[in-house]
């Protein structure tokens, strides 16, 4: 019996033929929202991309956002590239401005001042993460580990932060006070002192830098309780049941958890040292001899006590590139730790 004689033993085009519409519809490409539809040459192009966002609500997105997007970009881009602009300048904002090119520039580069101020600006930065980063994550692994009271340790840590900076600084520095300071009283009870506090170019920055310190790690402590508040308690569980200290728990399962958010925080107190003006323009304007000068106060005297916009300018788009570069260094140096 030949092939073409045996029962079912159709040739390829002639299954082809008899098979119903359904049959084959089931084996055409099916796609992920509907039923099964025949592939078309034209199908996913740009015009029908277009349209398909046109329909899932893109224009209405773009207008929604547009207002947003302009009163952020007049309020933040545009005074950036108005400072780029002014720094190539020469003006007072008053006079017409003259174009000067890289000058102001060179003149900063020039002025022997920048290179102390660059010295006592990396000086803060040092003394306040050596001193500064670790006493707010000490104290919220403290507030976090105690069974009574946390609250109450909450609100006073968050005190400080809740008086104005100047305010602060302005009564630190009556506690520094040679003579009358509440600091030196009480090193007279065991005969210590007096001390200079802010009268030593010995003292001044350290001075300064407890201050800073005392004044701002509130917020960090808030946000490193936070952090904690997502760890899974099953982990700190596990951990009393194997008997385990306190220091172990904090270093087997509170470090570990709070990596990411350290090392963001890391990040933010490098940029804000660096960017350190209130506390030293306050409590000791620069002094003594120009041992607490820092950048960002270079910049406020050349602005408004100089009247040279440009070269202040010129410092701060100096600044800014000096902090960018930083960031990225340091993003990519942590990028494997932090994952």
């Amino acid at each position: 019996m030949s092939r073409s004689q045996v029962p079912g033993a159709a040739t390829g085009n002639d299954t082809r033929e008899g098979r119903t519409e359904e049959q084959r519809a089931a084996d055409r490409p099916r796609t992920a929202d509907g039923p099964s539809r025949t592939a078309s040459p034209h199908r996913g192009g740009p015009a029908e991309r277009l349209v398909r966002w046109v329909r899932q609500g893109g224009i209405t997105t773009i207008l929604f956002g547009l207002p947003m997007v302009l009163c952020f970009a007049y309020f933040s881009w545009w005074p950036i590239v108005q400072s780029v602009r002014l720094s190539f300048q020469q003006t007072n904002l008053v006079d017409p401005a003259t174009w000067v090119g890289l000058d102001n520039f060179r003149h900063v580069l020039d002025d022997p001042l920048l290179w102390k101020a660059v010295g006592n600006t990396a000086l803060f930065a040092v003394l306040a993460l050596v001193i500064g980063f670790p006493v707010p994550l000490f104290l919220a692994v403290l507030i976090a580990e105690l069974r009574r009271g946390g609250t109450l340790f909450r609100i006073l840590a968050y005190l400080p932060v809740a008086i104005p900076p100047v305010v602060s600084v302005l009564l630190w520095k009556v506690f520094y006070d040679p003579e009358a300071g509440l600091f030196n009283q009480l090193l007279a009870q065991v005969g210590l002192g007096p001390y200079p506090w802010l009268q030593s170019t010995d003292t001044a920055m350290l001075s300064i830098v407890l201050e800073a310190t005392w004044a701002g790690f509130g917020s960090t402590v808030i946000i490193y309780l936070a952090a904690l508040g997502s760890v899974p308690t099953e982990l700190y569980e596990a951990a009393e049941i194997d008997a385990a200290g306190i220091w172990r728990r904090v270093r087997h399962i509170t470090l570990p958890s709070l990596r990411g958010v350290i090392l963001i925080m890391l990040l933010l107190q490098i940029i804000g040292t660096l960017q350190v003006f209130t506390e030293p323009f306050v409590m000791t304007d620069g002094g003594p001899e120009d041992s607490t000068i820092t950048v960002l106060m270079l910049i406020y005297n050349y602005a408004f006590r100089n009247g040279d916009f440009g070269a202040a300018t010129a410092l701060s788009v100096m600044l800014a590139l000096v902090l960018g570069a930083l960031s990225a260094i340091y993003l990519r140096a942590t990028r494997s730790w932090s994952n």
